[in-house]
């Protein structure tokens, strides 16, 4: 395997606020105006932790447009904006405070992140990828009001903290095509995490993994299809594949390994959970299904084999899995009705210690991580296929949901 190092080097508090300003007495602008302050705190953090956006220098009352832009990976520009009434004290709290109009509605302390748009589109139809190499990307935030002089602050938002390893994986000389992520030395180890993707194949969970590392766990991205020396589509899988993912990812966790299904890739932990119980300790699945569905997209095939014979479809079986399930689900997936699956699901499994957790306004992007754009449209070679859900809907499912499957995790 190739490994390489990703070091974050976090920013000294001393370096929060990029200023422009002070919200103190006596710091005055153009016409005896108090200069703009635009304060963010912190000014580098995890990209899926929450920070604090305050504006202050206002006049009680005073509009402020308060805007935020990244480029993807692509280069594209992504913005938002939200106008903002100042309270008695001249300041604005994104935290607290909600923008009259602008890229999102309500309180919501990170609506300026997860509701950029590209300047060139609408979000719905794009899937955007977002700086990883390097482990992290800026966001630049501004405050403007009237004629005076605007207040400007960067933060960056890190994919890592500390010295996470990245290996890769071969099937020549591993046995899986994939991805190993391990945590920095210095983190107490926990549960490692089987990264399994859906349908759009390939080796998927490059920004959920270095999270997850960066928190003590290791991470094996695996590619069961879609990738270099793996099948094309997805069909005729053996599930001793992922036994073999789960076997190597056991030796830098300490036996301790969760299956981490998405979509499809539900249906590959549920089975390797059944199957292979003494390698699987816990399972997390997003949008799931509780059925063997055919391969895909081919439907004439079985997607799943067991012993050289395919894994019959119809109800997943579950009597053999040895630990607890959470299951995280949109109520409006219009991929196939995810809802009924999980309901199901949890029925099957006998309820407690298994559990669901159900977003009435998500669709399929439920998951995973929160705080960054995401679409409601899956474009496709043969057209837009709608995934359900609104945008503010999913983006609230997974400022819920991320922090329940973390201490899921750390406690499995």
């Amino acid at each position: 395997m190739r490994s390489r190092r990703v070091a974050s080097r976090i920013l000294p508090a001393a370096v929060v606020l990029l200023l422009l300003g002070s919200c103190v007495g006596g710091d005055r602008g153009v016409g005896g105006a108090a200069r703009l302050s635009l304060a963010v705190t912190p000014a580098s953090a995890l990209a899926d932790e929450p920070l604090r956006i305050r504006v202050g220098g206002l006049a009680a009352g005073e509009r402020v447009v308060v805007s935020a832009e990244a480029d993807d990976r692509s280069g594209r520009l992504w913005r938002s904006r939200g106008t903002f009434v100042a309270d008695a004290n001249g300041v604005v709290d994104v935290s607290q405070d909600a923008p009259i109009d602008g890229s999102y509605a309500g309180v919501d302390p990170m609506g300026p992140f997860w509701s950029m748009d590209p300047v060139d589109g609408d979000a719905s139809h794009f899937a955007p990828e977002w700086p990883h190499l390097r482990g992290h990307f800026p966001v630049r935030l501004s405050a403007a009001a009237g004629q005076r002089e605007s207040a400007a602050a960067t933060v960056r938002r890190d994919w890592t903290t500390g010295d996470v390893t990245f290996a890769e994986l071969s099937p020549a000389t591993d046995g899986v095509r994939g991805m190993l992520v391990l945590p920095p030395p210095d983190v107490p180890r926990r549960p490692g995490v089987l990264l399994l993707g859906g349908s759009e194949g390939g080796l998927g969970g490059r920004y959920e993994a270095p999270l997850l590392a960066s928190r003590g766990h290791p991470v094996l991205c695996l590619a069961y299809f879609g990738a270099a020396d793996l099948l094309a589509a997805l069909h005729d899988i053996p599930l001793e594949y992922f036994a073999t993912a789960a076997g190597l990812l056991g030796r830098h966790s300490g036996g301790e390994v969760v299956a981490w299904g998405y979509s499809r890739g539900s249906e590959a932990a549920l089975l390797l959970a059944q199957w292979y119980p003494e390698l699987v300790r816990a399972v997390v699945v997003y949008a799931p299904s509780n059925w063997v569905n055919p391969g895909y997209p081919e439907t004439g095939a079985a997607a799943w084999t067991l012993d050289g014979r395919p894994v019959p479809l119809g109800p997943v079986p579950l009597d053999r899995i040895d630990g607890p399930v959470l299951a995280v689900t949109g109520e409006d997936d219009e991929v196939w009705p995810a809802a009924w699956f999980t309901a199901e699901l949890i029925h099957a499994l006998g309820g407690s210690p298994h559990r669901a957790l159900f977003y009435p306004d998500s669709g399929h992007r439920v998951g995973t991580f929160p705080y960054l754009p995401a679409t409601t449209v899956y474009r496709t070679s043969t057209g837009d296929l709608s995934l359900g859900g609104t945008r503010p809907g999913d983006a609230a499912a997974r400022r819920d949901g991320w922090p329940q499957v973390l201490e899921f995790l750390a406690n499995s």
